[in-house]
């Protein structure tokens, strides 16, 4: 694995330490991590404040050049709320660490030119069916469901 995808488990594991979510992204520019962020809708009560969304938050504004030479890393395949994000600062490239415990709407986003590479890690799933085996109604909540 990539020592950013590493460092956006660390991010997820740092949510679940801190009663969360355990997902976790970075944004990455020109190999610097320019904005790192985790699921904190359980801890700030927020209603949008998944991995992704926070990840660009704590990255502050960027110009758009620097979002269109930018590589997202997430340990979960993003909803259509952070694949929207994406979308509209047109982050060319996102890095997933899994997809089995769910998949955002990834065909859509190949169709708009946004680059996918799902890695599979079994540490990322692990996470997830740990915490979703755990908490199913947190889960679902965080889902939309």
């Amino acid at each position: 694995m990539s020592e950013f995808l590493d460092a956006a488990i660390a991010e997820a594991r740092k949510g679940l330490g801190s009663g969360g979510i355990p997902i976790g992204a970075v944004l990455v520019l020109d190999g610097q991590i320019v904005g790192r962020g985790h699921n904190r809708r359980v801890q700030n009560g927020s209603a949008i404040l998944h991995a992704e969304m926070d990840c660009l938050e704590n990255a502050g504004r960027l110009k758009a050049t620097d979002y269109e030479r930018s590589v997202l890393y997430s340990t979960l395949s993003p909803c259509d709320m952070c694949s929207g994000a994406v979308l509209l600062y047109k982050i060319p490239r996102i890095v997933v660490g899994e997809n089995r415990t769910f998949q955002g709407p990834e065909d859509y986003l190949r169709s708009r030119g946004i680059k996918l590479d799902i890695v599979d890690s079994d540490e990322c799933v692990q996470l997830m069916t740990a915490f979703i085996n755990d908490n199913p109604e947190l889960w679902n909540e965080d889902i939309g469901e």
